[in-house]
């Protein structure tokens, strides 16, 4: 059999029908309707991102996107026939008072997206509960699937134990974007997670500093059932990141990216559950907030910055360090051993 015809089979392309086990993360400002469309066109799974003042206007034109780039010659899928993309969002924005971002769960799932994905919340279970109901309500065939972000093996076995969830993403601390700063490193976390589960557990997904078809073959063989690509995919051209910004992505290296709390406080984005902070470039914003300088001149700046598209100044997520390159690198593992 050629290598082009070999096939994946983990829980979660069953779950989800999809043939390679890779999952573009909801991105706020990076992820959107095209680029997750793209992704699922191309036999994996793409998440667009809501929150941050995303109106239901904007939300639904990228809902359509994703919808069009579906529809497109080529396209592994009907999006006639299903809407194989996913939404994510955070739990904190929609367990504030007044939250907008409430809004914008009804609209995705009457558009019946095939997955929603929920990660930082002090009551995630009142979500799902949101999303299971109204499955009941509109008497959906196929239920919505739940994916759950986690940071360590507790919060895994209460989302799977307790929430029932379809599919758990397990997120190590070399995550790029915002992640929990005392989770464990990845290779740490994923096996004593997946010891804990019981055999007939959830998809348990690997998120933090994967990047090639080495890091998915890796993170498969140790047990995974897929793996999430956050900042190999800002790269592409159907990102929302601009070219400086993805110009500034390739010339870093892995000494470039810091965890801090600095772009939070810039953008007024504060909010976020205890422990949690984002990884992303080293630049001046990072160095002033360290160095103490005065919050509305941190502000004052960034803005600055982001108007005169200054990559020293702007937000560049990234963490630290596909299909036919994952086969190989599995196949090549098989020759240790006689």
């Amino acid at each position: 059999m050629s290598r082009s015809v070999k096939l994946f089979n983990t829980k979660l392309t069953r779950l989800l029908g999809i043939r390679t086990p890779l999952v573009l993360p909801p991105m706020a400002g990076a992820a959107g309707g095209e680029l997750a469309g793209q992704v699922s066109s191309a036999g994996g799974f793409g998440f667009l991102s809501a929150g941050y003042g995303t109106s239901p206007a904007d939300f639904k034109k990228q809902l359509s996107l994703a919808r069009s780039v579906l529809e497109t010659p080529g396209s592994i899928h009907s999006a006639k026939v299903e809407f194989p993309v996913g939404v994510g969002y955070l739990g904190w924005q929609l367990e504030k008072p007044k939250s907008t971002l409430v809004d914008l769960l009804p609209i995705a799932l009457e558009h019946n997206v095939q997955a929603v994905w929920f990660a930082f919340g002090e009551n995630l279970s009142q979500w799902i509960q949101f999303v299971r109901d109204h499955d009941r309500r509109v008497g959906n065939a196929k239920k919505t699937l739940i994916f759950v972000q986690i940071s360590t093996v507790t919060e895994a076995l209460v989302a799977a134990n307790e929430w029932k969830a379809d599919c758990i993403v397990a997120q190590g601390v070399e995550s790029g974007g915002h992640g929990a700063g005392y989770a464990l490193p990845l290779m740490n976390l994923l096996p004593l997670i997946l010891t804990a589960m019981p055999a007939d557990c959830p998809p348990v997904l690997a998120a933090g500093g994967l990047a090639n078809g080495g890091h998915l073959a890796s993170v498969l063989t140790l047990g995974a059932a897929g793996a999430v690509f956050g900042t190999r995919f800002l790269l592409a051209h159907e990102s929302q990141y601009s070219d400086l910004q993805r110009k500034a992505l390739v010339n870093a290296n892995s000494e470039m990216s810091v965890r801090s709390m600095a772009w939070d406080h810039a953008r007024e984005t504060l909010g976020w559950p205890a422990g949690v902070d984002a990884r992303g470039l080293r630049n001046s914003t990072v160095e002033d907030f360290e160095n103490g300088l005065d919050i509305e001149a941190l502000k004052s700046k960034f803005q600055e910055g982001v108007k005169n598209q200054d990559m020293d100044r702007m937000i560049i997520w990234a963490g630290t360090e596909l299909h036919k390159e994952a086969i190989e690198h599995l196949e090549t593992a098989t020759q240790l051993y006689s």
